[in-house]
């Protein structure tokens, strides 16, 4: 009997009850009164570890088979496992799988979802191939979504090249996965088009289903629309993936992965612009548990993207910090340290930024040719052309290729060092005789290193270059014509005889009727046929032709001034004041007697030459403030108009307005 007056008996009963009804609450209740009564209750103890794993709290089921291991010993290895996975203890969860006496089908099962966090791909598809291969039953299509899941992170993390394993594409799952696995092909095409294949598969799979509603299956269609999303901007649909991944954030759906990764997507197409959006965004990827739902190189690419968001908000300690951390992790990997490059060039110190760049090639030459890239660009904005071109020459995977070579001689070229520009055709010449003798980048390369030593007038050296490009096709006449002419500096003889391989006139003569070539309908000029001659313009008698008049040339007009006994002026062609003795005009003659003394006022010489004021010509009116009769005035007499007040008669004088009084009737 336990306690209270109940039995063992009817405690188990009420747990085997309660088992069936999912009420494991009330289960683990019973269990505990059952333990009480006998602590080493193996059945009990287990019982209650799965109770308490169905309420979904793993540390304390881990608690009790860590305190009862001797006791419960590898009948609970699965439950031990499982919780360490739940708990995201998964290197723990996969020891504690390897150390199991027997492997069995459901240890197997979660060995494949440990491997699969640990992103052990290939260990993961062989187990979950044997598992599909060796199981009947009602699990069967979960393992082949598991499995497509697999195939997708293989062709999206690893690179790994597309393996048909047969799986069908039955279920929306199945289809979403196999469109990531596109993707990771670069095929995005086929995948948008398999995406609305699942989202297609999805609504009708959900609508059979009365209890689900239109939110939940907008809920469920998220991680759909955010990977269509994806593959719109992949494609450069920016406005349409934007507007679709707005639309996955505002549903809020509970997967804090899906979140994080749309607003990382978000972040990437703002960039530089719209950086308060993308700073409200960034907060979306901190959330807690981010980091078991991503893949390592998810939650790396969000990271280098808060860093950038760092840099581009002028948060350059917060970018030095979240930089370093990222090259912490992955020392190998260049952006990292391309980003605390591009940090140190916003705040101008680029000597720092190339000594950087020059510590990290040296420390990982197999990342070296980016980095070596950026160094000499950084040379180059520095303007240090030289020292750029010895950087470029010094990367062994581009020394050859025919972009690096253009570059190298166009800069060369622009610095007048000729004869590295030179130098470089021939270690490349040299490269593709040994690689590839004979084939069109070859020869491509010959033809560009005649014609730039041609151009630059170094015939001579250009004959090698010249006689094998006509080896290898004698019935090119422009390049003998090109050796003719570079021989005929060095050696007149050997010109001579190669002069015997042109064609003749003959041959090179183009059997063409100009005129049925000039009559053509793409003929720009068509040349004029004279007129037939009719019997109104016959030509007259010989002797009688028309006699032309010659036209009388007119003499030119001379200017009204001009002497001409005179001699005139050699630099009358010539601009005013580009003259020798231009003197510069007189400003302000008449502005001198202006503004001087009282407004108004004029000088007596000016008064002198006033017309009105002589005797000639009276006034027909008189001067406000002058005698009807006077017809001069000395200066001294002279009233300023401003001072002169009108005299007016009262007839015409008028009334000044009176004022209003202030006030009223009302007394205001």
């Amino acid at each position: 009997m336990a306690s209270g007056g109940v039995s063992v008996a009817s405690l188990w009963t009420e747990v085997n009850r309660c088992g069936q009804n999912g009420d494991y609450t009330r289960a683990l209740k019973a269990l505990t009164k059952i333990l009480h009564e006998n602590r080493d209750d193996v059945t009990a103890l287990h019982c209650k570890i799965v109770c308490l794993i169905q309420n979904g709290t793993f540390k304390e089921a881990l608690n009790v088979m860590n305190t009862h291991s001797k006791l419960l010993g590898s009948d609970v290895v699965f439950e031990k496992a499982y919780c360490e996975y739940r708990l995201n203890r998964v290197e723990s969860a996969l020891k504690t799988i390897e150390a199991a006496p027997e492997q069995t089908d459901k240890l197997k099962e979660l060995y494949g979802q440990v491997l699969y966090r640990l992103e052990r791909y290939d260990d993961c598809k062989s187990v979950y191939t044997d598992l599909i291969r060796n199981s009947q039953d009602e699990y069967e299509e979960e393992r082949k979504t598991n499995l497509a899941a697999v195939v997708a992170s293989m062709s999206q993390w690893e690179d790994a090249p597309l393996e048909d394993l047969g799986l069908p594409e039955s279920t929306y799952e199945l289809c979403y996965n196999a469109a990531c696995a596109l993707i990771g092909q670069g095929q995005l095409t086929d995948a948008y088009n398999k995406l609305q294949q699942a989202e297609e598969l999805c609504r009708v799979s959900l609508a059979d289903d009365s209890d689900v509603t239109e939110e939940d299956i907008d809920s469920e269609l998220a991680v759909i629309h955010s990977q269509m999303a994806y593959v719109m901007q992949l494609q450069g649909r920016t406005d349409e993936a934007l507007q679709l991944y707005n639309q996955v954030i505002k549903l809020k759906p509970s997967d804090v992965g899906l979140l994080a990764v749309t607003a990382n997507n978000i972040i990437t197409i703002n960039k530089d612009q719209n950086v308060f959006d993308s700073k409200k965004k960034v907060k979306l990827t901190n959330a807690e548990g981010v980091e078991y739902k991503l893949a390592r190189k998810q939650l790396q690419a969000i990271d280098l993207n808060k860093a950038l968001l760092a840099m581009y908000t002028n948060q350059a300690d917060q970018c030095r910090k979240l930089s370093s951390s990222l090259q912490s992790q992955n020392p190998s990997h260049p952006r990292p340290v391309l980003i605390q490059v591009a940090q140190l060039c916003r705040e101008k110190q680029h000597s720092r930024a190339i000594e950087l760049l020059q510590q990290f090639s040296e420390q990982h030459p197999e990342s070296a040719s980016g980095i070596k890239l950026t160094m000499a660009q950084l040379y180059l904005v520095q303007g240090h052309v030289t020292k750029a071109c010895d950087v470029l020459r010094s990367i062994e995977e581009f020394k050859h290729k025919s972009g690096m070579i253009s570059a190298l001689v166009t800069m060369y070229s622009h610095e007048e060092d000729i004869d590295s520009a030179i130098d470089v055709f021939k270690q490349a010449i040299e490269h593709y005789q040994s690689e590839q003798p004979g084939s069109v980048a070859h020869l491509a390369l010959v033809r560009e290193a005649a014609n730039f030593k041609l151009k630059y007038g170094r015939k001579k050296e250009a004959i090698s270059d010249l006689e094998q490009l006509w080896k290898q096709n004698p019935k090119d006449i422009h390049t003998l014509a090109q050796l003719i002419s570079a021989y005929s500096l060095v050696n007149t003889d050997k010109a001579k005889s190669l002069s015997k391989h042109l064609p003749s006139a003959d041959t090179m003569a183009f059997n063409v009727d100009v005129d049925e070539l000039e009559n053509s309908h793409g003929a720009t000029y068509v040349r004029k046929k004279a007129a037939k001659v009719t019997g109104e313009n016959l030509p007259k008698e010989q002797g009688q032709g028309e006699i032309k008049k010659k036209r009388k040339k007119k003499k030119g007009k001379l200017p009204k001034n001009c002497d001409p006994k005179a001699t005139p002026d050699i630099e009358r062609w010539l601009p005013m004041r580009e003259r020798s003795y231009y003197r510069g005009k007189k400003k302000g003659k008449k502005k001198e007697q202006i503004g001087k003394g009282t407004q108004g006022a004029t000088a007596g010489a000016s008064a002198e030459l006033d017309a009105s004021k002589t005797a000639s010509s009276p006034p027909t009116s008189p001067r406000p403030g002058s005698a009807s009769g006077s017809t001069t005035a000395p200066a001294s007499n002279v009233v300023p108009p401003r001072q002169q007040k009108p005299a007016a008669s009262g007839a015409t004088r008028k009334k000044a307005p009176q004022k209003k009084k202030k006030g009223g009737k009302g007394g205001w």
